[in-house]
Order: C-alpha cells, then structure tokens, then sequence
C-alpha cells in the first residue's frame, strides 16, 4: 500500500539502444550537459559524481555509434522485482532503436514482440522521436506506487538520438508506465512519457513582442543546485528546475544536504504521478514542492547492503532541512507523518514541503 506522497525505486543504470527488444525478450525483464552519461554505475558503487547536467538537448558531430551501456536489472532488496523490469522491457523497446528502425508500425512491432499489446506505442510520444537511431539509458526504475494488483514504475532515462544529419543529440526523459497483475507476468496498461516543458523564459518587450520570449538567466538557487557537483540530476529533473516551477524550498533544501552527502535525485516534478497513487490526494511532485532520491554517497537506498543509519540520517536531516513528510524505507518515529515508511519508498527517500 502507499502513503505519503508517492513513490519510486531502484537504482541500476543501464542502456538499450538499437536491437534492445530482442536481448530483452530473454531478460525478465534522458542528458544533457555535464555530466557522464555511458558509464553505469552499480547500486552499490561509490561513485564521483560530476558536475549537474543542463537540460537542453545537446547535439554533437556525427559519431560512429551511439552509447551501448549495458541492460539495467533489479538488484537485492527490490519488491516484485518483475514489476520493475518489466516497465523497462516496454521503455527499452520504445526509446531504442537500430539504424532505420524508427516509426510506428516498428514500435508496434518490437512491443508485440515482448508480448504486451501493441497500441502501447501509440503512447510514445516524447520517448520516440522521428529520427533514424536512438540509444536509451535507464538511470533510475523505481515506484510510483505498488499495490496488490496495479503498479507505477517511472523509468528515468537518458537518451542518444540520430539526427537526420547524422550528429547526435543527447537529452532525457522520465515516463510513467502503469501496469496491472497478470499471468504469468505483469502486464503493462498504459504509458505516460513525462514532459517537462521549456526553461522558463523571459518576457518580451512591451514595444516589440512578436518576437518569442528566450529563456530567462537561470535564478540563483537554480544555478548553485545545477553547479553544484554533490547533487546528480537526471536530464528531466534538470529541466525541471529550469522550468521555473520548482519551488525554492526544494532547492534550499537540495543544496543544504549536498553539505554532508551525495545525493543522486530521480524525479522532482515531470514524470510523477499527478495523485499519490491509489488514492485521490494531489501529489507534492507535480506541484513543485517534492524530491526523491533513489542514491545517497554512491549507495543504492534499495540495497540491503547499504546501511540503514546512513537512510535514517538522511531522512532526519531533510525533515531538519525543512520537510514536512519524508519517507522511505527506514520506520522513524515523529510527529504526525513527518515520516513514514512504505513498500512504494522502500526504493528512495521522498523529500516534501508544503510551499
């Protein structure tokens, strides 16, 4: 069941590109800017993290082949781990393709080959671009929501795309993929590709506003959170911010636990579900007001391995840092439900303020 606000999960990085569906038919189972984008890194490692990612695309000369990370996988700890890789099966077969493998009827296609019903990709949107190849990573997979019967898994993802002039553009996505038990796995029933829109932007003159507004200076908070080296931001979370429509509180409180730790954030506003799932409560991500974070100091807060004082210290020190519900998989006593515990949050940490 979930409580809190919402939910989300693992954290093996992995990338299908070209053919993806193929490999992942016998498995059970977006960038920008400054950061490393084809190492994976494993849930357990303990990585340096590098400088935070813009969030516009970026597009480079051609290259011989696009990023081939390897598949992401459920590691130790995951509830219904098939859930999860399941949700990444159907991004993988939307979001990669090979040379020429672009359009719909190919979509179709590579879904059908994983079983699931074809229409799905109708869905795609954002996740496939008209474009000639496209190569995806898949930073993140964690819950949205895990009842008994339905599922939320939001894949967060970075991908490399073919440009008709043969150069490459790089940027990233989250989608929300929705599922439901069946036999003799879970099926999925809808996907919702995130979108996070353009970076806020400032206004045209008063004397001459045909032109198109161009985007504003990102505001200090912004660029401190974006520059800052101990906060790792996907290409959606990055634009998130960008956007203009995350609240200062959450940048207040990213950059104060950036002092003593590392902290890799999944999902900040797009992506998310609009109600805490199962239930008709408005969630705090799509208001700007929440964070998750599936990694802190390198460590996978799925993993078993990873100590469970340092999740507790953490989530104490967000409640300290302004949080009026923290949850995760860690049960710590507090007022009210400053904190609380969940199947949903045994995969990440959710941050929440209330403005």
């Amino acid at each position: 069941m979930t409580s809190g606000d919402g939910g989300r999960g693992t954290g093996r990085r992995v990338v299908l590109r070209a053919g993806a569906s193929a490999v992942l038919l016998g498995a059970a189972g977006c960038t920008s800017g400054a950061k490393s984008a084809v190492a994976p890194a494993s849930s357990t490692q303990d990585p340096t993290l590098t400088a935070a990612p813009t969030a516009a695309p970026t597009t480079t000369q051609a290259a011989t082949q696009l990023p081939n990370p390897p598949l992401w996988q459920p590691g130790p700890g995951e509830i219904q781990p098939d859930v999860k890789r399941r949700a990444v099966e159907l991004v993988a077969a939307l979001g990669a393709w090979p040379p020429g493998g672009q359009g719909a009827g190919a979509a179709r296609a590579r879904v059908a080959a994983l079983g699931l019903p074809p229409g799905l990709a109708d869905g795609a949107g954002r996740l496939a671009p008209a474009v000639p190849e496209a190569a995806l990573e898949v930073v993140d997979a964690q819950y949205g929501g895990i009842l008994a019967d339905s599922a939320s898994v939001l894949v967060v993802c970075r991908q490399w795309t073919r440009q008709p002039d043969g150069s490459v553009a790089a940027g990233g996505i989250t989608v929300d993929v929705r599922l439901s038990r069946a036999e003799p796995r879970w099926t999925v029933t809808a996907v919702h590709p995130g979108d996070p829109g353009p970076a806020a932007a400032s206004p045209a003159s008063p004397a001459s506003p045909a032109p198109p507004a161009s985007p504003a200076a990102p505001t200090h908070a912004v660029a401190k959170v974006l520059a800052e080296p101990r906060i790792e931001l996907p290409p959606e979370a990055a634009a998130d911010l960008l956007s203009g429509t995350v609240h200062d509180s959450v940048l207040t409180a990213m950059l104060r636990l950036a002092g003593p730790y590392a902290l890799s954030v999944s999902v900040v506003r797009t992506g998310h579900p609009l109600d805490v799932f199962g239930t008709t409560r408005p969630s705090d991500h799509p208001l700007g007001r929440a964070f998750d974070v599936w990694r802190i100091d390198g460590r996978a807060v799925v993993d078993p391995a990873t100590p469970r004082q340092l999740i507790e210290s953490f989530m104490r020190d967000a409640a300290a840092a302004g949080s009026y519900n923290v949850g995760g998989p860690v049960a710590i006593a507090g007022v009210g439900n400053q904190f609380f515990t969940d199947d949903t949050h045994h995969d990440h940490v959710h941050v929440g303020f209330t403005s």
